[in-house]
């Protein structure tokens, strides 16, 4: 009786062990310590937006947690120099989820879009995720979403903040849209504000069409 008793607690306590393990691996986060591919992604990234300046390893060390922590401090985050959910969601990064790439993809781009476009037409914003998605496709910009939203001075709204501000509804439906492929401006991949925009640059290029404020240009 008494082996069968040790038995089963043994069946027990080894199930419970993998219960707390499954977890616990389930809902890891990349922090001191972490190795891996994600590691890589999140140094590769915070390297080429200029929060990171150590090798790219894949180990999750001091100087990656504190890079993290200053990408977190800048976009609004808690920053605990841990890569949760919320911060590789920013990054662009799969968060878990089977839909977490797109679901980033809509948040970042409803980010950028609310930051840059709040208060002009529904089709005005339409036009800045349009831009974004664009220049994802051009050889001269980065390849992902996130990396041109946060490539150094590519947007007014990162550099001053307005990025971090609550996101209109209509923005995450404007992203949506810009992702599905509307794009109002006609293939641009730069546009500006003519009555505040002062670079004579940007003024140069050819444009394509104007919505709102603001004026789209190849």
């Amino acid at each position: 009786m008494k082996r069968i008793s040790k038995r089963i607690f043994a069946t027990v306590l080894s199930l419970v062990i993998s219960c707390v393990f499954t977890e616990s691996t389930a809902s890891a986060l990349s922090k001191i310590g972490s190795q891996g591919q994600e590691v890589t992604n999140i140094q590769t990234r915070l390297k080429s937006w200029g929060y990171y300046s150590g090798s790219i390893d894949g180990i999750y060390g001091w100087r990656t947690a504190n890079s993290v922590k200053e990408f977190q401090r800048k976009n609004g985050l808690t920053a605990d120099g841990v890569a949760g959910p919320a911060t590789l969601a920013k990054i662009g990064l799969p968060t878990g989820s089977s839909s977490s790439t797109y679901s980033s993809d809509v948040t970042l781009l409803a980010m950028v879009i609310n930051g840059e476009a709040r208060g002009e037409s529904y089709e005005g914003q339409v036009a800045v995720g349009a831009v974004v998605l664009n220049r994802v496709r051009h050889s001269s910009f980065p390849n992902t979403i996130a990396g041109v939203i946060y490539q150094q001075g590519a947007f007014t709204a990162v550099s001053d903040g307005q990025i971090n501000k609550a996101v209109e509804s209509s923005c995450y439906n404007a992203a949506r849209d810009a992702l599905n492929g509307w794009d109002p401006t006609g293939g641009a991949i730069y546009y500006y504000n003519p009555s505040t925009a002062t670079n004579s640059w940007i003024r140069s290029r050819a444009v394509i069409t104007t919505i709102g404020k603001h004026v789209f240009c190849k």
